[in-house]
């Protein structure tokens, strides 16, 4: 079995930092949120990073990150395609938007084969444990007994809010032996005191999320069993959720991996991270990463620059 490989959802960069080369720094000397990722992660052991991008961002992005990361470790390209969907479907005339994070790792199945993989968010800081205890679960047997065998990197609601508006989250439950029972998508989540609360209905009722309630980040240990099952699971979302909203659903993995779960065809390990999770989920959130970065600097958790 070869070593685990990571995997960078980045498609959606150029569109939310209108063009990769505005991306902000949040580091001294220039580093980005991608920086921090690939350095904990290759100080975990991963040697293999496939970037999952848009072709129309591919040069500006190999400019900015995917040139200077391959001094560091081995890089390839994913690319997410529109129109990569079943066959047997067409593309909703006025849609724009991509298919979402399933859809985005289903594109880097020729590049992984059949290894392990870790999957995270290009613009969320995680922490670097929770690189060492992903790595660390991905590179150890599991048993063959019918079922897929995944994990989660799990934060708690508190450690992954923001001071300046609402965050999508996906609400967890675990049993008694840290395995995944359940996993919900909440749109509507904001800061509390010192937890959280979220809404179904546009902030008409809130819901309390108490203090140490696990959420899932994006953060995902997957075998090859997991594209199996999400390219048989594509067409009846696909049924579904086009007559419900054709223009912008999007097959996400919280709800793939929650209906795997549901249905028994896998079951997910919780790996709890006691890290704070860090993101620029609004301009705002940015001198915050920042200060949070420079005392992590300050503490040697990482050098000064990052990449000597």
């Amino acid at each position: 079995m070869g070593k685990p490989a990571l995997v960078i959802m980045a498609a959606g960069l150029g569109s939310r930092y209108g063009g990769l080369k505005q991306i902000d720094p949040v580091g001294e000397h220039g580093e980005l949120i991608i920086d921090y990722s690939i350095y904990d992660a290759v100080r975990a052991g991963f040697e293999k990073v496939v970037f999952i991008i848009a072709r129309e961002i591919s040069d500006d992005f190999m400019e900015v990150i995917g040139d200077r990361i391959k001094k560091y470790a081995a890089v390839e390209y994913a690319y997410q395609d529109i129109n990569d969907i079943p066959a047997g479907y067409s593309l909703p005339e006025g849609r724009t938007k991509p298919w979402g994070t399933t859809q985005a790792v289903l594109s880097a199945k020729p590049i992984l084969g059949k290894g392990a993989f870790a999957v995270i968010n290009a613009d969320d800081f995680y922490g670097a444990s929770a690189y060492r205890s992903i790595y660390e679960w991905l590179s150890a047997p599991r048993p063959h007994d019918g079922k897929s065998h995944y994990a989660m990197v799990g934060y708690r609601i508190e450690n992954t809010v923001s001071d300046n508006g609402s965050v999508t989250r996906g609400i967890c439950e675990a049993d008694e032996n840290g395995y995944l029972t359940s996993i919900v998508e909440r749109t509507l989540v904001e800061k509390d005191g010192r937890a959280a609360r979220y809404s179904d209905d546009k902030g008409a009722t809130w819901n309390p999320i108490p203090a140490g309630t696990l959420v899932s980040m994006n953060f995902w240990g997957f075998n090859k069993e997991f594209f199996e099952t999400a390219e048989r699971d594509f067409p009846p979302f696909l049924d579904i959720n086009l007559l419900l909203n054709p223009l912008k659903c999007e097959y996400l993995l919280p709800s793939e991996v929650g209906a795997q779960l549901h249905a028994g065809y896998c079951d997910v390990e919780v790996l709890e991270s006691p890290d704070t999770w860090y993101g620029i989920t609004y301009r705002e959130d940015r001198p915050g990463v920042m200060k949070a970065l420079e005392s992590l600097h300050a503490m040697g958790v990482y050098p000064k620059p990052l990449w000597k």
